[in-house]
């Protein structure tokens, strides 16, 4: 089992759809390492050499993936709700930032719905 940026890539997958298991790496990316590296993406994860895992550990190294981004996609999403700019408040809240509708949808974001208004009726 190879261990690459800290994820262990699953055996029996092909390097190339292996890859996108590491934060921050989807098809494209994965594709183009694997470009530079030189490695057949038909190649399984159990069939690599420690060469051509070096390989791409060297070539990851250009990149910002698994705890680097991470950090970074959290600092902006905490610099945004800081200066309390629209797109930040909208995360501090828990709704939807990219303009969608909250009326109907959202549901997964902000929770099961909450009954307004149901009080017990006195005799």
């Amino acid at each position: 089992m190879a261990r690459i940026s800290g994820v262990d890539l699953p055996n029996d997958k092909r390097i190339e759809i292996a890859l996108t298991y590491i934060y921050g790496i989807g098809n494209n990316l994965a594709k183009n390492i694997i470009a530079k590296a030189q490695i057949n993406p038909d190649t399984r994860v159990k069939d690599l050499s420690n060469e051509d895992v070096g390989k791409i550990r060297t070539v990851l190294g250009d990149y910002k993936v698994e705890g680097a981004l991470r950090t970074e996609v959290s600092m902006n999403i905490k610099r945004l709700m800081d200066i309390s700019c629209y797109r930040g408040v909208r995360h501090r809240r828990g709704l939807p930032v990219r303009g969608q509708r909250t009326h109907t949808n959202a549901r997964t974001r902000s929770g099961r719905r909450r009954v307004v208004g149901m009080k017990k009726k006195s005799k």
